[in-house]
């Protein structure tokens, strides 16, 4: 069965307490990036600290696990009136599947 393109697809992000938070997203990267802007964020890009996130696909013993960091960088100029003047960027980088014996 295809997978129509506008289906979102739920992440749980697995912390050492369990399972803390839900992120959706049409591809794992896209729920890792919302997962990494609620990271503190440093001062730039190259200040970041680096932070591991495992985000298990719900429905599947699928760990995605991802580097992630957050920094904090000034508005664009054309930016719309309710955003603030500084914003949280995020990036990540893929770093593998794990797949669990059990959920």
């Amino acid at each position: 069965m295809a997978r129509d393109t506008d289906d979102k697809r739920n992440f749980a992000l697995r912390e050492h307490d369990g399972e803390t938070s839900v992120f959706s997203g049409r591809t794992p990267r896209q729920a890792a990036l919302k997962a990494a802007r609620r990271l503190e964020p440093d001062d730039s890009e190259s200040d970041a600290g680096r932070v591991d996130l495992r985000l298990r696909e719900k429905g599947t013993q699928k760990v995605h696990i991802y580097e992630g960091w957050a920094w904090r960088e000034d508005a664009p100029d054309d930016k719309p009136d309710w955003m603030p003047e500084r914003i949280t960027e995020a990036n990540v980088s893929k770093q593998g599947i794990e797949h669990l014996e059990e959920i």
